[in-house]
């Protein structure tokens, strides 16, 4: 039987592993050790859950003593002091228990063979937002979602949070919305856009997707215009109220459920 191995203990906030732990909310300190940081048991158990090769799980005593029995085997803990640990998280009131992962290959999802179907987002910033996509995105079903240039990124902390772990369950990559469009329209796979054009069409009006993309955009500006161009054809939500327009959150969800069978 394997054995976990044993705690290594940390009691001062200058130790070279915790500055790199406390980096790694940066774009910069990420970049350097090509890992990020999951707060929070929740994260940290989907990421076990989705056998996420974690390379590191830190937390206090109570925590690392309370979950012990689902760390995998051959992985490095740590034993945090409570003042530490409280300098670590990004919430206001860290629960006590982190890990860190290795980021993903962005280049390991070729849109040129991609399956099924995807969610591509345009310039979207809002965390909440992206983060309320990406598990609507889960739920019904996509295969991926693509965070176009200009969005948010995906390992920061309040992105992290908002995918409640959603981001282990469907693929999830940084990329060239033009280069997806394109390598998806040539596969004569359809991408619609949702924005409000003259040749835009009710969104209940469209075939189900098997197969394809639907671009979201940024919150205020919508899609670029030189990528509702490049879509096979945009499409609006009619608007039965007076609203002027829907969160880009609840839009997504809604063409999601529709198109995505």
């Amino acid at each position: 039987m394997e054995v976990i191995n044993v705690r290594e203990k940390i009691t001062s906030g200058q130790n070279k592993r915790v500055k790199q732990w406390r980096a790694l909310t940066s774009k910069k300190g990420r970049k350097a050790t090509q890992s990020y940081l999951l707060e929070g048991w929740h994260l940290v158990q989907e990421a076990l859950k989705a056998q996420l090769p974690l390379t590191a799980i830190i937390g206090t005593a109570e925590q690392l003593d309370a979950h012990a029995a689902d760390f995998p085997a051959r992985v490095d803990v740590f034993e945090l002091t409570d003042s530490i640990a409280q300098t670590l998280g990004d919430t206001s009131t860290p629960q006590g228990i982190f890990a860190t992962a290795p980021m993903p290959d962005d280049t390991a999802v070729d849109p040129a063979t991609a399956q099924g179907s995807w969610l591509f987002l345009d310039q979207v910033q809002d965390p909440g937002n992206i983060g309320t996509m990406v598990r609507t995105a889960d739920a019904a079903g996509l295969a991926g979602v693509v965070l176009g240039q200009g969005s948010a990124s995906r390992f920061l902390p309040k992105v992290l949070r908002s995918m409640q772990g959603s981001q282990f369950h469907i693929q999830l990559v940084e990329g060239d919305l033009h280069d997806w469009i394109t390598a998806f329209t040539q596969r004569q796979l359809p991408v619609y856009g949702t924005n409000l054009d003259p040749q835009a069409k009710d969104y209940r009006d469209v075939a189900p997707l098997e197969a394809g993309a639907i671009v979201m955009g940024n919150e205020g500006n919508g899609m670029a215009p030189d990528l509702q161009q490049l879509t096979t054809r945009n499409l609006y939500i009619p608007i039965k109220g007076q609203a002027e327009s829907l969160n880009v959150a609840v839009a997504a969800g809604i063409v999601m459920f529709r198109l995505v069978g």
